[in-house]
């Protein structure tokens, strides 16, 4: 890899480690992941913060990258088998809290992915909120993070 190649990777990773800000809300440490490069489904995760002073709900989300997308969590159904559900009412963020999307949890679910999640592309989602409106964030595809969650039993 040139040095000049080197320089605009360095560039662009720093771009994309900016937070998205609108409104008072602060997305910081996106990223999202698929099974595979060619898998049909992926993921979004990343904090957001309520900096408004005022209750706020995520109630939707897009990406150009996928013929739907949903606002997901996980519900225990029994035994420790974990269900994968689409949560249309959103996720309420109280003033000067955080909203957490993250593996096993909430998170934003692109089903029918029209392009590869691979590794380092950046892809487009626009975050809507009740109040504060649309935030556009550019996610960066990290398919080596590790997650947080200890394995699960998926029901889907």
């Amino acid at each position: 890899m040139s040095l000049k190649t080197t320089l605009l990777a360095a560039a662009a990773a720093a771009f994309v480690a900016m937070p998205a800000l609108a409104e008072g809300i602060m997305v910081k440490d996106p990223y999202a992941r698929a099974a595979t490069p060619m898998a049909k489904t992926g993921a979004a995760f990343m904090m957001i913060m309520n900096h408004s002073g005022q209750d706020d709900r995520l109630i939707d989300a897009k990406a150009t990258v996928a013929k739907k997308v949903e606002l997901h969590t996980h519900k225990e159904i029994s035994d420790g088998v974990m269900q994968m559900m689409h949560v249309p009412e959103g996720f309420e963020i109280a003033a000067g809290d955080m909203l957490m999307l993250e593996r096993g949890g909430h998170h934003v679910m692109m089903m029918g992915l029209t392009e590869s999640f691979e590794q380092g592309k950046v892809i487009e989602v626009t975050l809507t909120f009740e109040k504060a409106g649309d935030v556009v964030v550019d996610v960066p595809v990290d398919l080596k993070r590790k997650g947080g969650h200890g394995d699960h039993k998926m029901s889907h």
